[in-house]
């Protein structure tokens, strides 16, 4: 059976996941995660995307981004073989690296696009790797907060919905959530059997 093809117009914006086989690590050391993005870089210098947000946990990558005049596929393709190539050439790996096809989400409304930021945000605080989104190395959010640099992200669409482009007023959306995540991992823990 043929593969469904993505819906796909020239601006449309995407939340992208891609996980590791068998939910296996995509990333194994720093050096990794950083010819992920180098990877990235390369690709928007061929396809002109624009990437707003980015978290690469240990198995799973989520990107959320606005294409160009390319297709979203060429773009992932692009991202997901030459890191495939890496990945299986220093590990001297054979197989698949990525669990079947990237999973894509369109984005239409503004709302959509920013709670899909912040849902990338608190990744890795949902998945109990940190206490705090500032505190994981391998997301775009501390550059939201002017904690780091990264010249391949823009955070200016993102920053629009909030007044006068407030990186405070972002935090403040995106962290409002902690109290949520804590609440239901209380519950969740209250819900286990001994």
């Amino acid at each position: 059976m043929p593969k469904k093809k993505r819906v796909w117009y020239p601006g449309a914006i995407y939340h992208i996941m891609s996980r590791g086989n068998r939910r296996s690590d995509l990333f194994r050391d720093e050096e990794d995660f950083q010819v992920y993005l180098t990877i990235i870089e390369e690709a928007q210098e061929k396809y002109k995307f624009t990437l707003f947000t980015y978290c690469l946990m240990t198995n799973h990558v989520h990107l959320q981004f606005q294409t160009g005049e390319h297709e979203v596929w060429k773009i992932m393709r692009t991202i997901n073989l030459f890191y495939a190539k890496y990945f299986n050439n220093k590990y001297n790996f054979i197989g698949h690296l990525f669990q079947g096809r990237y999973k894509s989400r369109i984005i239409k409304k503004d709302s959509h696009n920013i709670a899909t930021s912040r849902y990338i945000h608190l990744n890795p605080v949902r998945a109990k790797m940190v206490d705090k989104p500032l505190d994981y190395k391998w997301s775009s959010y501390g550059v939201y907060l002017g904690e780091k640099d990264c010249d391949i992200l823009d955070k200016n669409k993102i920053l629009s919905y909030f007044k006068d482009n407030s990186s405070r007023l972002y935090q403040e959306y995106v962290e409002s959530q902690l109290i949520i995540l804590k609440e239901d991992s209380e519950i969740e823990k209250s819900m286990e059997v001994n």
